[in-house]
């Protein structure tokens, strides 16, 4: 997810948990897919099978909310026809054209919205798809420059909304390592970690989820360069994602992606296991 986790505007900070701010040119795309398909006499339901995305994610790009994957020009060619293909391309050149913070952001939501796997390791703040809703309103209270309350509750509902990924793709794999002295932190008080604790020991319980603690001493650690995401693509190919401090970067080198695997794969032999986590957060609620 984006995986939105902490209370910032950008990225996985503010951006990842909520539905991008919309731009004309993503409203353009959107608008020009929309009449293409519409065209060839195709609905949503009917043409998001054939560029294999799911119509829930068909529907989002044509109203401006997700970024499209480059994938989706080479399929919409197959089914809309040669010259459609065209246009849409043309369209898309006015988003490739702006590179930057808001794109990378847009990009991996879209990666991540589609992924069979999903694999992510934090240290600085919960995994947005990990935070209930006590967690995310302290995160949010907290952040810099402050949000309206309009913002505030905007922001709250739609990361509250993005984690319904966890259920709705139970074919999906999802794989968190998260640091004790986050637990240990108790942000915002006693009774936001007892919620906190609870939730993680619930998604821990689904068949297609894992949840690993990195214990507070831990002398063989991996994950000193910090927080990283990454994802498994239907296509089976792996994406990467960093961000801090309202800067982010999506990482599609084949040689970076596989180191971080390499270290997120030594991490999750370093951590706990999902059994030893699951009896260690049961402690930590019963002490709290």
């Amino acid at each position: 997810m984006a995986t939105g986790n902490g209370g910032g505007n950008a990225g996985q900070g503010g951006g990842g948990g909520c539905e991008p701010e919309l731009s004309d040119s993503l409203r353009t795309f959107g608008a020009v897919l929309k009449v293409l398909r519409e065209e060839a006499r195709l609905t949503q339901e009917q043409f998001a099978p054939l560029v294999r995305y799911s119509v829930a994610y068909v529907a989002k790009i044509e109203q401006g909310k997700r970024f499209p994957p480059r994938d989706l020009l080479d399929r919409a060619d197959e089914v809309l026809g040669a010259v459609a293909g065209r246009v849409l391309r043309a369209a898309a050149k006015s988003l490739t054209r702006k590179a930057g913070l808001a794109s990378w952001f847009r990009q991996w939501a879209a990666v991540e919205e589609e992924a069979v796997s999903l694999h992510a390791y934090e240290c600085a703040v919960i995994p947005g798809l990990l935070q209930p809703e006590p967690y995310i309103r302290a995160l949010f209270d907290r952040r810099l420059p402050p949000l309206s309350e309009e913002q505030f509750e905007r922001q709250v509902t739609a990361r509250l909304e993005r984690q319904r990924l966890l259920t709705e793709r139970p074919n999906s794999t999802f794989s968190f390592i998260v640091e004790q002295a986050l637990l240990d932190r108790r942000l915002a008080g006693e009774e936001v970690t007892r919620a906190l604790l609870g939730n993680l020991i619930e998604v821990g319980r689904l068949r297609n989820v894992e949840v690993q603690i990195m214990p507070r001493v831990q002398e063989d650690h991996s994950g000193f360069e910090g927080p990283l995401y990454l994802a498994e693509t239907a296509e089976n190919q792996w994406v990467g994602y960093v961000e801090a401090h309202d800067c982010s970067m999506l990482v599609t080198d084949a040689k970076a992606v596989s180191a971080m695997l390499q270290r997120y794969g030594k991490m999750r032999s370093q951590a706990l296991s999902h059994h030893g986590t699951a009896s260690l957060l049961e402690r930590m609620r019963g002490a709290s």
